[in-house]
This record gives structure tokens, C-alpha cells and sequence, in this order.
């Protein structure tokens, strides 16, 4: 790299769509980390907007807010994931017998996702020129031209690599594969120990959990059982590091008769306690749970297209849990139950819509749930949307990212 008092610092922009390891190789030899940061960032925005056109997110950011969570989250990601990644590519390196610095690994990470940022500008232009021509974008030319670009920093980074590295071309590959197993096993752990994001198909938990929402739960909530691994492998049985849900708890679980399929619900009933329904309203051992009446919830929570008036009821629980129920029906099918005694290690579970949900009270189809099965605490919702219909676009629920479940 040509070093000037005015100019120099933009050549490596010029050399390195054709020259890559020449390109690196000046870059480290002079200044290391010239632009690396701002880079980095630009490069995860890159490739979560990617992700987002892959899957068909990226036409809903209509609102600016979401744009500038979007683009704060991914740059604050991409600046501190790159020292991780370098670090780990160095460790990988040096087991094969490379020699290159994390400083130069930086350089290396950050300066091959060039390609990739041109890539999202020239895919985010194609989209302001199809909305504002009110076109749709028929042949994916947003994703081809997104994935093209990706693939050539995919070679900018391997060729980058290779020189700082002093690989030669089966070496390089590979250290890329390492490392894409060890990315994808730290995913799995992630997954597995940390939190599992889930998505809700159902109004069952209307008005707490909305249909379209995307969730964290936690894992390490109620310790692990084999429900926490991948594909539900049989490993081991019971629960290591168990800890009981408390009442009031949002919880993702798999019935006993139905191991394939998440459920969500909330704990309402612990085990040994006799559980009720009298005339819509929860008893416990006996008790009345405690509920006040709100204004009426307006929105389609009750299996129907309609927009009109259902009742709300703000309902407390023993230990002060408190949150909102809806009753979309007097006198309801489950609004008069039989007592139910929750069994040892079992919990009662109820969804907050009561006349919309298949829960506990529905022996043969729900029944109470075993400790083994809970999957973990709901915590918070990381995005939302409004499913579209009749060909429509899906909308953006800007105002629930980010809500803390209750």
C-alpha cells in the first residue's frame, strides 16, 4: 500500500477486488488496523441483511426505528465478535503451522468483508428501485446478486488468509472448515445451554404472546434435560442442574404424548395443589385467585376474524405473579372444570387466552407436565409481525422487540 499524506490510504480499496493477497499483505506490513473497526461493522450489517433477504424479512424494515436497531445491533456485533474470531483463527492457525498475528488475522477478517458491503449496497439500492416502482422483486435478483458478492469475500478472505498465513491452498481450506464447525458448534451450545428462540403460530397466550412473535427462552432457567439437546437426543434421562419453575412463569414444554412439537403456556398450578375453574375464574387449593376487571382487549384473539370486544381480566396469583387473561366466552367449555390435583414433579399449566387454549384442563390431550419436559423460560421477545393475508406483506410489531414476558 502506497503510503501518501493525502491519498494512500484509499488503495487498497482499488487493489482489492483482482490483487486480495497483495492487498493484505501491504496492509499488514504497514497499518494493521487501518479502518479495521468500522469494517467489521459494515461487514456484520452486510451479512445480517443477507440473512434477512434469505428469509424474507427485509422488505418489512419500513419503519426507521427497526432500521437503526437493526444497523446498531449488528455493528456493535460485528466490532466485538471480530476479536473471538481472531483469536480463535489464530489458534487454529498455529495447530497447522501458521504463524500470523491476531493483529493481522483482524486485518484479514475485517478487509474480506469488502465485497459483501458492496454487495448490501447494491442489493438495498435494486430494493429502493423496485419499491419506489412498485415492483416486485419476481427473480430474487436481491438475494443472486447478495449471494454472488458473498461469495467472492468467501475467496477474498481464503486467498487473504492463505498469504498472512504462508498456506498453501489445502491448509487454507482447511482452517475455513475448522472453522465453520467450530462456529456452528458454538451455535449448538448456545442453543442447547444458553437460549432457544421460538416462534409463535398460535393465540393461545393472547394478549402476554401475540401470534407472529419470535421469543428467547432460557435454558438455564430449569437446568437441562434431553428436551435441551438437539433432536431431542436420549442421552440421559431426568434433569442435571434442575431447579423448579415458579408460578407465573411462561414456559416452553413438549407434552408427554406429543414429544415433536413446542408448546407454550404458564405455570399456574405446583405440584400437590388442587386446581379449579369456577364460572372463568382460577382456584387454587380452594382459593379464588385473585382478578380485576380491565377495559376489553380489541383484536382477533378468538379464532375469529373479528376486531371486536373481549374481556380482560388482570389475575394475581398467590405469589404476587400478575399479568393479563382474556375470556372470549361466557361460560366457556373450561370456564367449570372438575379439581385437578397436580402429581409430584408435575406442574398445572394454563394459557392466558382460556376459552382459545388446549392446556392442563384437557386431561386426555395436555394434561400436567413433567419437570423432564419443561424446555425453558420464556424471557423476552426479540421480534415481531403481523402475519400477512390475502397476499399482503407481513408487518413489523416495532413496539414488542425487546419486551420482557411477564
Amino acid at each position: 500500500m502506497t503510503q501518501t499524506e493525502d491519498g494512500g490510504a484509499a488503495a487498497p480499496f482499488a487493489t482489492i477486488w483482482l490483487s486480495p493477497r497483495r492487498t493484505i499483505e501491504q496492509i499488514v506490513a504497514s497499518r494493521p488496523t487501518y479502518l479495521v473497526l468500522p469494517l467489521a461493522a459494515l461487514g456484520a450489517i452486510a451479512g445480517f441483511y443477507m440473512q434477512l433477504l434469505t428469509v424474507g424479512f427485509s422488505d418489512q424494515f419500513a419503519d426507521w426505528r427497526l432500521w437503526l436497531g437493526f444497523v446498531i445491533v449488528a455493528a456493535v456485533f460485528g466490532m466485538v465478535w471480530l476479536y473471538p474470531s481472531a483469536l480463535f483463527l489464530n489458534w487454529i492457525g498455529r495447530l497447522l503451522g501458521g504463524n500470523a498475528s491476531t493483529l493481522q488475522l483482524r486485518a484479514v477478517l475485517a478487509w474480506s468483508t469488502v465485497p459483501a458491503i458492496l454487495g448490501f449496497i447494491v442489493a438495498l439500492a435494486i430494493s429502493v428501485l423496485l419499491k419506489a416502482s412498485g415492483r416486485a422483486d419476481v427473480w430474487g435478483g436481491r438475494v443472486l446478486v447478495a449471494f454472488a458478492f458473498e461469495l467472492w469475500s468467501i475467496i477474498v478472505f481464503l486467498l487473504m488468509l492463505a498469504r498472512v498465513q504462508h498456506f498453501g491452498f489445502w491448509r487454507t481450506i482447511a482452517v475455513y472448515v475448522l472453522n465453520l464447525i467450530a462456529a456452528l458448534v458454538l451455535a449448538l451450545l448456545v442453543r442447547s445451554f444458553l437460549y432457544q428462540p421460538f416462534n409463535v403460530p398460535a393465540s393461545s397466550m393472547v394478549p402476554t404472546v401475540l401470534v407472529g412473535d419470535y421469543l428467547f427462552a432460557s435454558k438455564l432457567a430449569y437446568g437441562y434435560s434431553r428436551f435441551s439437546l438437539p433432536f431431542s437426543l436420549e442421552l440421559f434421562s431426568g434433569r442435571i442442574l434442575a431447579s423448579e419453575p415458579k408460578r407465573g412463569d411462561v414456559v416452553v414444554f413438549r407434552l408427554p404424548r406429543d414429544e415433536r412439537t413446542d408448546y407454550i403456556k404458564r405455570v399456574v398450578g405446583l405440584p400437590g395443589e388442587r386446581i379449579q375453574m369456577k364460572d372463568g375464574q382460577l382456584f387454587i387449593d380452594d382459593k379464588p385467585v385473585a382478578r380485576e376487571r380491565l377495559p376489553d382487549y380489541r383484536g382477533d384473539a378468538c379464532g375469529t376474524d373479528s376486531t371486536g370486544h373481549v374481556k380482560r381480566w388482570r389475575e394475581t396469583l398467590p405469589n404476587g405473579a400478575s399479568y393479563d387473561t382474556l375470556d372470549c366466552v361466557d361460560d366457556g367449555f373450561l370456564d367449570n372444570t372438575q379439581i385437578y390435583t397436580v402429581p409430584a414433579g408435575h406442574y398445572f399449566m394454563l394459557g392466558d387466552n382460556r376459552d382459545n387454549s388446549s392446556d392442563s384442563r384437557m386431561l386426555s390431550q395436555v394434561g400436567t407436565i413433567p419437570l423432564e419436559n419443561l424446555i425453558g423460560r420464556v424471557d423476552v421477545i426479540f421480534f415481531s409481525r403481523v402475519p400477512g393475508e390475502s397476499g399482503e406483506p407481513a408487518t413489523v410489531r416495532t413496539e414488542r422487540i425487546g419486551t420482557v414476558v411477564r
